[in-house]
């Protein structure tokens, strides 16, 4: 993403939140439209692929308080693509397009560079020669995504996770030429930087056109990287994904990134978990679900039921008599990995299972029960009910 599109953006409405929407809200905006734009729900569908990535680019911003943070100043001072000068400046009003701000030549990746601070440091010029280009710039932070199994989501998973980034050109190991000897540019003396007239007390500076903002010349231009010094470069990485993480959750690891520019830190790699469905097992928060049948004489007689853990041996739990369909029990420590490192319950739900097929012995002994209950009418309250509403 561009300097100039990190700008003019409007993020909240990509998502749907309003401005002083907490960390929560707008965690939950993200996680419905994630779901419901998703590529694997909407396969071949180019529109929802398009609207899946604003999403995943807008919750980049919104979801970290550092960069929503700068986001919302940077909104601020330039509202909707145009610069306001504060009290003082000079001028009276006065506005320009960021298309002649930033120019052709605006930095591009998978978050926006060093943060805001790269467009204060040169927009406003305080009487010298701007050195933002030549200081160390730090990597573009990568996006990417991972499924895993309902159980690895549970109980953690190393996977290899396939990247590609901007880094270093190898054949020319980064200078652009491909003999490693490039020229300072003459033309803004290596600061990647050129001046371009001033007014209300600062003057504004942008990408040297001559060398593309890299204060360097190459020459002999490397047939790798076109003389830019960056090219595409793909790795394999093992990442850990921590037990408990849940379906759309957002996992940062830091320096994972693309590599930095002149000795600087490498960006941040984040990735976006989408979990499957299990065949046997739910999910509430910390806790599993799991639905087990039971007979008839269990449920009204009680005694004791044997229940599938995920991964772990099975539970016995105590039936008490008369229990209802319907009813949830609880097998503590039975659950999904919390961030403690303590675990949560298997929450446990009845369901009284009634027969399709009986035997003659069977169906004697419930025609004997039916006889014997004959005085009973479990629908009696209902009606009752019906009446006085």
């Amino acid at each position: 993403m561009s300097t100039k599109d990190f700008i003019e953006k409007d993020f909240y409405k990509v998502l749907g939140v309003p401005r002083d929407a907490t960390e929560a809200e707008i965690k939950k905006a993200y996680r419905k439209l994630a779901r419901e734009f998703h590529p694997d729900a909407n396969k071949g569908n180019a529109k929802a692929e398009e609207r899946f990535k604003e999403i995943s680019e807008a919750n980049d911003v919104l979801g970290d308080p550092k960069k929503r943070k700068e986001y919302d100043e940077a909104r601020t001072l330039f509202g909707n693509g145009g610069f306001r000068p504060g009290p003082g400046a000079g001028g009276g009003s006065f506005n320009f397009d960021l298309g002649d701000l930033f120019g052709g030549n605006a930095q591009s990746g998978g978050g926006f560079g060093g943060g805001i601070g790269d467009v204060f440091g040169g927009l406003f010029n305080r009487g010298g020669t701007g050195t933002t280009r030549t200081q160390p710039r730090r990597g573009q932070d990568i996006d990417t995504e991972v499924t895993l199994s309902f159980t690895e989501a549970i109980e953690g998973a190393t996977v290899p996770l396939r990247m590609t980034s901007q880094q270093p050109c190898k054949a020319c190991s980064g200078t652009g030429d491909k003999n490693g000897t490039p020229r300072v540019c003459p033309t803004c003396v290596g600061t990647g930087q050129v001046a371009r007239g001033s007014g209300g007390g600062f003057s504004l500076t942008d990408p040297c056109p001559d060398c593309k903002g890299r204060g360097l010349i190459a020459e002999h231009p490397c047939l790798e990287c076109k003389g830019s010094g960056r090219a595409k470069s793909s790795r394999t990485m093992q990442v850990r994904i921590p037990a408990g993480v849940t379906d759309g959750q957002r996992i940062r690891l830091r320096g994972k990134g693309a590599p930095g520019e002149r000795g600087g830190p490498a960006g941040d790699l984040y990735v976006t978990v989408h979990v499957g469905e299990h065949p046997v097992f739910g999910r509430k928060d910390d806790n599993l679900t799991v639905t087990v049948p039971v007979t008839f004489a269990e449920a009204a007689l009680g005694g004791e039921v044997r229940v599938p853990t995920l991964g772990g041996p099975a539970v016995t739990l105590k039936l008490p008599p008369g229990t209802p369909n319907g009813r949830t029990m609880r097998a503590r420590g039975k659950g999904a990995v919390r961030k403690d490192g303590t675990r949560g319950d298997l929450l446990v739900t009845v369901e009284v299972s009634v027969p399709q097929d009986l035997s003659g012995k069977a169906r004697d002994a419930l025609e004997a029960y039916r006889e014997a209950t004959a005085g009973e009418d479990p629908r009696a309250e209902l009606f009752e009910a019906a009446k006085g509403a």
